[in-house]
């Protein structure tokens, strides 16, 4: 999914010559951090709704702030995570997208990143979550998808960030399965540490099962 798939274009934008006063009403009838400043088709920057509140008189006109406007954008044909990066590095609810690298194009917004976010992540699909820890040295993304495999499992999604307290890798797999119990017990046999697991313990829940058939049997 690139960025320009994600361009919502009922958010407003202002010009140079439009009040602060404005500025400051679209703000909060739109909940929004920020504001993107266009003339005509050009992208200018973002104005904060911090920096408009500074201004004593809001009868003059946004151009008076320019100085403060923030030169946050991500490209049309990119990733869309690139405008996630965007949203973080600059701390704004919305992501100004540009074509040639000052046309304006409209804005993303942080509500339908997140929606594609989830839809990425794969939060729609019905699965187990398992969380492992390990050295960066030891991720072996072969030998991972076949222990899954082998418990007639298939990793939907696979995420690996690093721990900035221990430096540890942690390796988060997205199955398509919530039985989760024999394939633990395969990373652990493999010396993998297991941090979390969200599922279900279906084999477990087998072993009660058949106990308690074989008590009332033996009561018979």
């Amino acid at each position: 999914m690139l960025t320009a798939d994600l361009i919502n274009h009922n958010i407003p934008r202002l010009q140079l010559q439009d009040s602060v006063g404005k500025a400051r009403q679209l703000i909060n009838d739109f909940k929004l951090t920020h504001l993107p400043v266009i003339s005509e088709n050009t992208y200018l920057g973002l104005v904060s709704e911090e920096d408009l509140l500074d201004v004593e008189d809001e009868r003059v006109p946004i151009e008076m702030v320019q100085d403060c406007f923030i030169a946050a954008s991500v490209p049309d044909q990119v990733h869309f995570l690139n405008a996630v990066n965007c949203c973080n590095q600059f701390d704004t609810n919305i992501v100004p997208v540009v074509k040639n690298q000052t046309i304006y194009l409209g804005v993303i917004t942080t509500t339908d990143l997140l929606k594609f976010l989830g839809n990425f992540a794969g939060a729609d699909e019905i699965g187990g979550i398992i969380i492992l820890e390990m050295e960066h040295h030891q991720f072996a993304l072969s030998e991972i998808s076949r222990i899954v495999e082998s418990n007639d499992s298939t990793i939907l999604h696979l995420n690996s960030t690093t721990n900035g307290s221990n430096g540890m890798l942690t390796v988060t797999l997205h199955l398509n399965k919530r039985e989760l119990a024999a394939i633990i017990a395969t990373f652990e046999r493999y010396e993998y540490r297991v941090l979390y697991s969200f599922g279900t313990e279906k084999f477990e829940n087998e072993v009660d099962t058949n106990y308690r058939h074989l008590m009332n049997y033996l009561h018979i």
